[in-house]
């Protein structure tokens, strides 16, 4: 498990790319047989990776939570990114589908992770945060998640918005989660932009094609810093920062927030041309 502390926009303004990158991007979150936490500050979310290829993996605490299983004091959300996949916690078993979530609540004590096969392994993408309350676990697959589509074609910005942890969805003690696909032709994400000063949020890029990048703009709206990212990579997003994006090709990606509510449209706009 890696730390990551937060930084004020002050800092920011002044990093160079490769500073950015140190502090906001997440690079090799997925690795085969192995499960990789990075614990942000920013209302103390953690984000996961986990790919089961050979074996079942199974989900432990850490010292540094000061827990005795991981989610004592914890809820988990996981999308699952790449082929089917099970999820076994205590004694009950899911069946998580390519693009299904599960969440997982307050609690729980025993929780594996593992692949129906192994030549198309599942992908589980997780978020955490802390927790105050039990919430039942749940999963859901991606045609049970509300879909919304916005944008257009004529601001390259078409896209289908799937809810999952949300006020109206999975219910949860502050975790919300999600999932956008972004039609082809299309490449802009969250434009025009926002922030959302109490709640951070998390990006997971996924589905970029070999050779293409994702260009992530962040940064206080006046003051905005950029870092690209490759295929399933995350970025971590400050409560002040806005948090947009546009691609070589269209693409997808996973958002995630945790902070001092769920409601999904808690967010200050910001108009295009005040951006600098």
């Amino acid at each position: 498990m890696q730390s990551r502390y937060e930084n004020s926009p002050r800092e920011v303004s002044s990093m160079d790319a490769g500073t950015l990158r140190a502090n906001f991007l997440i690079d090799s979150l997925f690795q085969e047989d192995r499960i990789q936490w990075v614990y942000s500050h920013y209302d103390r979310m953690m984000i996961g990776g986990a790919i089961s290829v050979k074996e079942a993996l199974v989900l432990t605490t850490y010292d540094g939570l000061k827990s005795d299983y991981f989610l004592e004091r914890r809820e988990l959300g996981a999308i699952n990114i790449g082929g089917p996949g099970k999820v076994t916690v205590d004694q009950q078993s899911w069946i998580v589908p390519t693009r299904g979530c599960i969440y997982l609540g307050m609690g729980t004590q025993s929780v594996s992770l593992e692949s129906l096969d192994s030549e198309n392994p599942a992908t589980f993408y997780m978020l955490s945060a802390p927790a105050h309350a039990p919430h039942p676990n749940r999963m859901i697959s991606k045609e049970e998640a509300a879909p919304m589509t916005v944008g257009g074609a004529e601001t390259s910005n078409h896209r289908t918005i799937y809810k999952y942890i949300h006020n109206e969805g999975i219910q949860s003690c502050q975790l919300v989660m999600g999932l956008t696909d972004l039609s082809t032709g299309s490449v802009w994400n969250t434009m025009p932009s926002h922030v959302h000063d109490r709640r951070m949020e998390v990006y997971c890029y996924f589905n970029i094609p070999d050779g293409q990048r994702v260009l992530h703009l962040m940064g206080e709206p006046e003051e905005t810093r950029h870092i690209w990212v490759a295929n399933r990579q995350a970025l971590i997003s400050p409560p002040w920062s806005i948090h947009s994006g546009c691609g070589t090709s269209n693409y997808s990606f996973i958002w995630g927030m945790a902070g001092e509510n769920k409601d999904y449209t808690d967010m200050d706009m910001i108009a295009i041309p005040d951006l600098r």
